[in-house]
């Protein structure tokens, strides 16, 4: 699933929400109005990926789709994700509104822990990223 991260400028930015969220949960949530109709498949180890800046930055594991109510007691899907942000490739998304189902083959790849995109100084690697170059 890939949606987008609206209020957040930087992964950090999501970062910091969700900390804050969980001072109250014991995980990172999001609300929305529509109950995937493929949730049991994403049960199945899939992800949320954020857009955040106009790309796909980061992903986290869907650990549980549930429906809540509102405050006027009309149902909603309650998504509920690993506390653990994956930094990906960016890879360039237009905006869309809710989300969109995204295919394993369309999906980017994950950035491992230290990894660069090239053999380029850590610096010039972290501030390209920053910026939606990779």
């Amino acid at each position: 699933m890939v949606k987008l991260c609206v209020g957040a400028d930087t992964v950090e930015d999501l970062a910091d929400w969700q900390e804050r969220q969980m001072k109250k949960l014991p995980n990172p949530l999001h609300h929305t109005r529509m109950m995937p109709k493929r949730a049991e498949e994403m049960l199945q180890g899939g992800s949320i990926y954020w857009v955040i800046k106009r790309a796909i930055r980061v992903r986290q594991r869907i650990i549980d789709i549930r429906t809540v109510q509102d405050e006027d007691g009309k149902d909603m899907c309650e998504l509920v994700f690993d506390p653990e942000l994956v930094r990906t490739y960016a890879r360039p998304k237009r905006p869309f509104q809710g989300w969109r189902y995204l295919k394993p083959g369309e999906a980017p790849r994950d950035l491992n822990s230290g990894e660069s995109a090239a053999d380029i100084p850590a610096n010039l690697d972290a501030a390209l990223k920053d910026a939606g170059v990779w």
